[in-house]
């Protein structure tokens, strides 16, 4: 660690790190609620169950964010963060916003209340309160990192995130509009939710990705620059005019269908082009780096990516297709590895790259750290595969041949068995992730293993 304000970027690590753990038990228990129906129906239910798992992986990957780039600027900047004090205040305000909204939804606190109780909109269901929260901190972390950049080194890697960063924050404006209609409604809701995950993360991913390519691999800083910006105009190219795939069924014009097939199909090529980056970076690297663990994330993030949202998203995103197929387990396939891939393993390979540092750690377990991500990936992948081959049954029976909506779901209940299988390999390599990060190091295990080898 070069420079001592970096150390803010730990905190918000052990906090996104305590939210991850929330998200993927939120997700193994509405797995279960699949195959049990009526399982804490009247203390938990399935709805809210579902808001905390989505809302828990949303405000825990941006605090990876938030920290990947307070340790990532003072490096790229060559000086210390602005104000160490808002930044811990800025956590501070997303931190009591979090516990406002999942107490919210528990209780259904101040239930229509337009100020105090939640929205119903997916993915933004916060209070409105909470909103300006986050609002309130997002300029205050635009403000900090600005004047880092401002005052000093400019590069590449720094501009991209900051350009993501600045887009990504603007964006949630668009959580305060809530028209009364809801074509409009839907449209203003994918501005926010499409923009960001198929947009402006991916100008954040790029850039940590580049970040972490250029201190794991060595390779000059002007090979990754080049990738970086040609990386991030084919992201910027393709998904906003991409965002038209969420149109067709909304009652929008029906050009949106072609622009959205269009532009949605070229999505998959900033996420090969990431994948091809990372392994071409390592092909030509001259550092043998010790942090293994952190390659492999960093590796695995892009290939994943690339299957995920790109492989598995172009399955279904022709509007031809997506007729058919749209909002059933297959966009739930698509859904969970995309989101694994670009965004959970991308914040899981910066923070194994950087905590051993912030907690002077070194060496940390990372034979641990690899065997939790072989775990959770081989989690992911096999319950992409359970939900596409679910998928492809419910649309036919239910879209096709035109059976119930329930009939079908007994059907494919055994799927979903395996589906929440999937679940909990995902969910015991998360554990054994935060355990190798935060408990054990890689000495202990060799002295522990080496004392009961003199025993026996």
């Amino acid at each position: 660690m070069k420079y001592q304000s970096q150390k803010v970027a730990l905190a918000y690590f052990l906090v996104a790190m305590a939210l991850f753990a929330i998200q993927v038990l939120g997700g193994l228990l509405a797995g279960w609620v699949y195959i049990s129906p009526n399982f804490l129906s009247e203390l938990l239910p399935f709805n809210v169950i579902r808001m905390l798992h989505t809302n828990a992986l949303v405000v825990w990957l941006l605090l990876g964010f938030f920290g990947g780039a307070y340790f990532l600027l003072p490096e790229e900047c060559e000086r210390e963060i602005h104000s160490e004090k808002l930044a811990y205040l800025q956590l501070l305000i997303l931190v009591v916003g979090t516990l406002g909204a999942v107490v919210t939804y528990i209780f259904d606190l101040f239930h229509g209340h337009w100020l105090l109780g939640m929205q119903g909109r997916e993915f933004i269901e916060q209070p409105v309160w909470v909103k300006l929260g986050i609002l309130v901190a997002a300029l205050i972390f635009l403000y900090n990192v600005s004047m880092t950049f401002l005052q000093g080194r400019k590069t590449a890697i720094a501009n991209i995130l900051l350009m993501g960063l600045w887009m990504l924050s603007l964006l949630w404006l668009f959580a305060f509009v809530n028209p009364a209609n809801l074509s409009l409604d839907k449209m203003y809701w994918w501005f926010i939710v499409h923009l960001w995950v198929e947009g402006t993360w991916e100008l954040v991913m790029a850039s940590i990705l580049a970040f972490l390519m250029l201190k794991l691999t060595g390779v000059d800083r002007e090979v990754v620059e080049k990738w970086l910006y040609v990386i991030v105009a084919t992201a910027l190219f393709s998904g906003i005019l991409g965002t038209g795939h969420h149109f067709y069924w909304i009652g929008t014009p029906s050009y949106w269908q072609w622009i959205g097939s269009i532009f949605s199909t070229l999505e998959v090529i900033p996420f090969f082009l990431m994948m091809s980056f990372a392994f071409v970076m390592v092909w030509k690297g001259r550092r043998n780096h010790p942090n293994k663990a952190a390659l492999l994330w960093s590796l695995g993030s892009s290939t994943v990516a690339f299957f995920g949202a790109g492989v598995w998203g172009f399955l279904h995103t022709l509007h031809g297709v997506n007729f058919y197929s749209h909002g059933t387990q297959i966009t739930a396939a698509h859904g969970h590895l995309a989101f694994f891939g670009a965004y959970v393993a991308l914040n899981l390979a910066m923070f194994a790259y950087a905590m051993p540092m912030l907690r002077q750690r070194q060496p940390y377990n990372q034979v641990l750290n690899m065997a939790s991500f072989w775990l959770m990936t081989g989690g992911m992948a096999f319950m992409t595969f359970v939900l596409t081959f679910a998928g492809t049954i419910q649309t036919h029976m239910q879209r096709v041949v035109g059976d119930y909506f329930m009939d079908v779901q007994d059907i494919l209940s055994v799927f979903y068995v395996m589906r929440f299988g999937a679940g909990l390999a995902v969910v015991i390599g998360a554990i054994l992730f935060i355990y190798s990060m935060l408990v054990v190091r890689e000495k202990e295990v060799i002295e522990s293993g080496s004392k009961q080898g003199s025993e026996a």
